[in-house]
């Protein structure tokens, strides 16, 4: 497992070499402590654009950052915040391409990544010991940097007669990879509704085999949870009418008894040129990092993603929802020391290990 892990490092940094050259230059190194936000210029043709606010702390090193697969929302933003970071300040952040949540857990465990994506859900999960970590037990030698967004849990169809969760019974769907955080969403949103995975039948498929799947009519619909919009579910959308299933507001509130960290979300209608609104639920997406990162690493992170907001928002629709608080909101997981130290310059504490 390893090796093919190493292999995939090695694949994934050919990529990202790929993604960051276009940078255009060397990354500066970090000197001084955080600034205010970023700051403007006049571009080509007179366009005002963001210019990266660079600082931060001097000896940083190259850090490798599990996101997710290349159709979702973890590594095109990943990859945007990777490269504004290095642009920033002295850490250099290679993204690479991976199974999600749990892969990224795992992979930091062994030791061949250093930061990663996760759902909320699942770092908890990891945290406690149970579910998909149930037979390897808690791990709990990482930390949180930082919540980034929500992302949604979208049930995906070409199907007009497929209205509600309860109109999947019998359906062929996919239900996330085995083991998946996107598994235990799709279980937790079908127990709801007093449904279980052989209420359907089931695929286990990732978000680009999904969007596949139901293009060419494998499937009638698919669970995917990714910031809206994700690329995958846009892609299908240009050449098919691409429906979201909602979630009631009683099925919503009984999905929350059993899961409180679920939250109320509404999908709109011009997300992927849909007839209405779609209601669902979402978790958070967040990243942690091994507790053995050096605090000059994380708190880099966090300035150069947060000094940065202007310049994220401009490169990636996910950047508008970066929020300080919001970051700082996560109680499932301690925060690393280096995130601690930036959030308290900012005048937020957060509680760490």
């Amino acid at each position: 497992m390893k090796k093919k892990l190493s292999l995939a490092l090695s694949l994934a940094m050919l990529m990202s070499l790929a993604l960051t050259g276009c940078s255009g230059g060397q990354q500066p190194s970090g000197g001084g402590t955080s600034g205010s936000g970023a700051g403007s210029g006049s571009g080509s043709g007179g366009q005002t654009v963001a210019q990266t606010v660079t600082g931060g702390k001097e000896g940083g090193s190259s850090l490798y950052f599990t996101t997710g697969g290349d159709q979702g929302t973890y590594y095109g933003f990943g990859g945007v915040v990777a490269q504004k970071v290095g642009e920033a300040t002295s850490t250099t952040i290679t993204a690479i391409v991976s199974g999600g949540s749990q892969a990224n857990i795992e992979a930091m465990e062994m030791g061949d990544a250093q930061l990663g994506f996760v759902q909320s859900d699942v770092m908890a999960y990891a945290y406690q010991g149970i579910r998909n970590f149930e037979d390897v037990g808690a791990i709990t030698d990482f930390s949180t940097v930082a919540a980034l967004y929500m992302e949604q849990v979208q049930i995906v169809t070409l199907d007009p007669s497929i209205k509600t969760v309860a109109d999947l019974a019998g359906k062929n769907g996919s239900i996330g990879a085995p083991g998946s955080g996107v598994y235990y969403n799709a279980i937790d949103v079908l127990a709801a509704y007093d449904m279980t995975e052989e209420s359907i039948n089931p695929t286990y498929e990732d978000f680009g085999t999904s969007a596949e799947s139901l293009q060419d009519g494998k499937i009638d619909a698919a669970f995917v949870v990714a910031g809206a919009p994700t690329v995958a579910i846009t892609s299908l959308a240009t050449t098919k009418d691409v429906s979201l299933v909602s979630l009631d507001s009683e099925h919503i509130a009984k999905l929350q008894e059993s899961s409180p960290y679920y939250s109320e979300t509404v999908i709109p209608a011009d997300t992927y040129g849909m007839a209405s609104d779609a209601t669902t639920v979402a978790v958070v997406a967040t990243v942690i990092a091994r507790d053995d990162v050096s605090n000059e690493d994380i708190y880099n992170f966090m300035f150069g993603t947060f000094e940065n907001v202007a310049s994220l928002s401009a490169a990636h629709d996910k950047g508008a929802e970066l929020d300080l608080e919001f970051a700082a909101s996560n109680t499932a997981v301690p925060y690393h020391p280096g995130a601690a130290e930036y959030f308290a310059e900012k005048g937020i504490e957060v509680p760490t290990k």
